[in-house]
């Protein structure tokens, strides 16, 4: 089968498309063929060599965490009725770069009638994130909710349920396609935090008080600045990084002003959670009341322009390879 590894840390033209042997399902695992996978930012980081200290991969390696597509085989132990059904799965030890992937059977989660596999894949990560993220997050109707990186394939999820749940939603990204995009999924105010004054466009917008609610999806000092302006007694998500570090939050402020904080680990699910989380996400698709939005795909064996599209900011939505 052909895979891609990244050969060393450095750009995106680490990244190599090589041969490997087929692999064979053992017990308790099936083997899936692979028709996409999504591409995290945080792929691109640790394939720059980035976060060393959370994640020890070491090249050569295979990037990727999920697949979706079809069973192809299993192993002793797993019912045959699993051939041929569209599953989507995680993939964090053999990677997703891959046109075949293994993976236990009970990580598997089927991919509903009426759902295609490119909005299934877009879903595996930042579905249940944007989930997860949702409900700690204890949005109410008519509260001020500010969402970073709205643009993106988890921001734009959570403009979403955000809009749903009757919230008055700023959706901020960088550049008019995705300031754009997120007012068609129901922001009521846009902001491009890429221009100066953006704060102040903030602080008009809600009156003076700030957000009650704010997702940092971007992190670094656009995070910082942004829960400067949260509202006392608000709630901060502190869980994204592609501006190249967290969000720093200072404990005391948060505490003076009756900020919750939380950062990256409300995103680190037990197995189980994740994929009830995800089969919530595929279910919410599948009757219309979420929908991914697929920015771009590349075939396989030109991961490394996915991965330069997205390190350019030019991606919008989710980002799928086709195997």
């Amino acid at each position: 089968m052909r895979v891609v590894r990244a050969t060393r840390f450095g750009g995106p033209e680490v990244l190599e498309l090589s041969e490997a042997p087929d692999p064979v399902a053992e017990p308790g695992q099936a083997v899936v063929g692979v028709s996409f996978a999504p591409v995290l930012f945080l792929e691109t980081q640790v394939r720059s060599g980035w976060g060393g200290e959370w994640f020890p991969v070491k090249p050569p390696y295979v990037p990727g965490a999920g697949v979706a597509g079809e069973v192809i085989s299993v192993g002793a132990g797993v019912g045959r009725e699993w051939i041929g059904r569209r599953v989507v799965t995680d993939t964090a030890e053999g990677g997703g770069y891959v046109e075949l992937a293994v993976a236990p059977v009970e990580e598997l989660v089927r991919v509903p009638d009426g759902l295609r596999l490119p909005e299934a894949a877009a879903l595996l990560h930042d579905g249940r994130t944007a989930l997860g993220l949702f409900e700690n997050a204890r949005v109410e109707p008519r509260e001020w909710v500010l969402i970073l990186g709205a643009g993106g394939g988890l921001g734009s999820l959570l403009v979403q349920l955000a809009h749903a749940a009757g919230a008055r939603v700023i959706g901020a990204a960088r550049g008019e396609r995705k300031i754009g995009l997120a007012r068609e999924l129901g922001a009521d105010d846009v902001i491009d935090y890429s221009k100066s004054g953006w704060q102040e466009l903030l602080r008009n917008a809600t009156a003076g008080d700030g957000p009650a609610v704010v997702f940092d999806g971007v992190g670094g000092k656009i995070g910082e600045a942004a829960f400067e302006l949260t509202a006392r007694g608000g709630r901060f998500s502190a869980h994204g990084a592609p501006s190249g570090a967290f969000a720093e939050i200072d404990p005391e402020e948060a505490d003076r002003r009756g900020v919750t904080v939380r950062g990256i680990e409300q995103a680190q699910f037990e197995p189980a959670d994740a994929k009830r989380l995800a089969e919530r996400a595929l279910s919410e698709a599948a009757a219309g009341r979420i929908r991914p939005i697929i920015g771009q795909t590349f075939p396989l064996e030109r991961a490394a322009d996915a991965h330069t599209a997205i390190e350019s900011r030019d991606a919008i939505g989710k980002t799928l390879l086709v195997a």
